[in-house]
């Protein structure tokens, strides 16, 4: 694919297109509805944690999350964000993950969804009551983890086990308030084929899919490259 050509720097100063009606709006003088909406408009593609997790009473369960991303690699650390309900209660997978000294089981699972998954990952997005297991309902088969007890989506082309490292709760038990939720990787699986010895994953093999505004999602198919300038860190 083809780069279209970034402007000079007087064209970056003083743009010549420059749109003098710009909408300025004050988040607190929206709803939490429109909030939400700005906000899954505009962060986009957003990468999809597809999490499960398994109850206290070993109840599987799995739902995605597009509110996803790494932390860092000293420690490996990813994050999701489980809203609360409407009602301000938590969302099974929270609920899940939380500490075992908070009533969950302090571990879960993010795996990365695929194209050929989308369907079956949208289908865990049903609420469905806590006792009742997303992989049953969606027909998705599971393979042991190693070293958390949750099951994994056996065809998901990485799944990273974790251990729940903090949950950060922005608005207490406010409707829809977000939670973070921050786990460090203690093991990953990788799909035959995906990664080559020094660990670079092919992003033809891996077919990843990203969330967009409302019910549209994108693939990652179309790519390009840009090399960085200078060398180091950044």
């Amino acid at each position: 694919m083809s780069v279209t050509p970034l402007p000079n720097q007087s064209e970056l100063q003083h743009p010549k297109n420059l749109n003098p009606n710009h909408i300025e709006i004050d988040p607190t003088s929206l709803t939490s509805l429109d909030r939400y909406k700005l906000l899954v408009g505009a962060v986009v593609p957003r990468p999809i944690a597809w999490v499960s997790t398994r109850s206290p009473a070993g109840i599987d369960n799995l739902a995605p999350y597009s509110f996803f991303n790494a932390v860092g690699c000293d420690p490996m650390l990813l994050l999701f964000c489980p809203a609360n309900k409407p009602d301000g209660s938590e969302k099974d997978s929270l609920r899940n993950a939380k500490p075992i000294n908070q009533g969950g089981s302090g571990e879960f699972v993010v795996n990365i969804v695929s194209h050929a998954l989308a369907q079956a990952m949208n289908t865990t997005a049903a609420s469905l009551p806590y006792e009742t297991s997303e992989f049953e309902h969606a027909h998705i088969a599971t393979a042991p983890c190693a070293k958390v007890r949750c099951a994994r989506v056996a065809l998901a082309p990485v799944s990273f086990e974790c251990i729940t490292h903090e949950i950060i709760r922005t608005n207490g038990t406010a409707p829809n308030a977000g939670n973070i939720v921050i786990g460090k990787v203690v093991n990953v699986w990788l799909a035959p084929g995906i990664a080559t010895e020094q660990l670079h994953l092919d992003p033809a093999t891996l077919d990843a899919i990203g969330r967009l505004g409302g019910s549209t999602y994108c693939t990652s198919r179309d790519r390009f490259d840009i090399t960085r300038p200078g060398a180091g860190g950044g």
